[in-house]
């Protein structure tokens, strides 16, 4: 790309593309995506599972590990010019940069990938090229919403929303759709929804105003992917509660994206929407999109379903373990604003 001194706006040209998630509970992950969700899962040894959503090898890598977390996500950029680009980026900001090995590559379903530091302990990892495949999908879904707008979005709670969105802004030019204003028990919600392109948001940042500490452990709220058929999103929330998964908030519709979705706990400790039907930004909508502040999450459902003393009291363990672990921001990249849409 020709320097010409105007900083290039790379908006539109990446998608979250896959996840990769540690955990020690690889049985209950497997009966997870595959029975209750209706995942299309491939064992590929005794410590590690794939998920697949569409052609794609992987959108969800599950490996054998402690963290019991999101802890990379994979970003798909268009072409090798934007993606030096975005590698400059981050070379500017002084981050270490790693090349991921061939294994490591392969399983992630890519052809190469660079990986470096993102907030909240959630390496970035990026990438051109993907591994497709002709083997046919086994899963309990007609199919899943993916192409253009990527895999799905990343939830994420923090009590340094500026930072965060900055650091998403520096590196891939997210425009701010939206945001909504949501009391949640003793927490004042204020969250903002950024997008990558055509899909509502690939990132939503929740900022827990009024508290000092983030009450959620996992560096992920939720994980969102977007299914294609009403039929298959009720026939999945029944599946999920038939088997005897953990459901955080029943079927409902957002007031922002006027998704219809449901919130199931995955065996990790995060959860998962399971979502259908979301505005799309068109090109032409882009034109004219004003952002809106919406008061509350849903115009109607996502109740609460009830959690057991044990499960609230490890809830609150967790969030007080969490007031002496300081937020990762990745300050090379969040301190200063080089230039956003928001």
């Amino acid at each position: 790309m020709a320097d010409t001194g105007i900083r290039p706006d790379v908006f539109g040209a990446a998608r979250l593309g896959y996840l990769v998630v540690e955990s020690r509970r690889l049985t209950d992950w497997n009966r997870f995506g595959a029975d209750a969700i209706g995942l299309h899962i491939d064992e590929l040894t005794r410590d590690t599972l794939r998920f697949r959503l569409d052609d794609r090898e992987c959108r969800f890598l599950v490996q054998r590990g402690p963290a019991e977390d999101v802890i990379a996500a994979g970003w798909e950029i268009d072409d090798h010019e934007t993606f030096e680009v975005v590698l400059g980026r981050v070379a500017a900001a002084g981050l270490p940069v790693a090349e991921g090995s061939p294994e490591e590559a392969a399983l992630r379903g890519v052809e190469r990938l660079w990986r470096f530091p993102g907030p909240k302990g959630i390496a970035t990892e990026i990438f051109t090229r993907v591994r497709t495949t002709a083997a046919p999908l086994r899963m309990r879904n007609t199919a899943f919403v993916t192409g253009r707008s990527g895999m799905g979005h990343l939830a994420i709670t923090t009590t340094r929303p500026e930072q965060l969105h900055t650091y998403w802004n520096n590196l891939l030019d997210l425009r701010l759709s939206d945001r909504i204003v949501e009391r949640i028990g003793p927490a004042k919600l204020n969250i903002r929804f950024l997008r990558s392109g055509q899909r509502h948001h690939s990132i939503a940042l929740a900022n827990v105003a009024g508290l000092a500490l983030d009450p959620v452990r996992t560096s992920v709220q939720h994980v969102n992917i977007e299914i294609a058929t009403l039929e298959d999103l009720l026939a999945s929330f029944h599946r999920v509660t038939e088997l005897g998964f953990a459901m955080a908030w029943s079927v409902g519709q957002h007031t922002n994206d006027r998704e219809l979705s449901y919130y199931c706990v995955t065996p990790s400790g995060f959860e998962l929407e399971v979502g259908w039907n979301p505005v799309v930004v068109t090109p032409e909508r882009e034109q004219t999109w004003e952002p809106t502040t919406y008061q509350g999450i849903s115009l109607w459902g996502h109740t609460a379903v009830g959690a057991s003393v044990a499960v609230l009291m490890s809830r609150f363990q967790a969030a007080v373990r969490s007031l002496h672990e300081q937020e990762d921001t990745v300050p090379a990249l969040s301190a200063t604003a080089l230039g956003s849409h928001r």
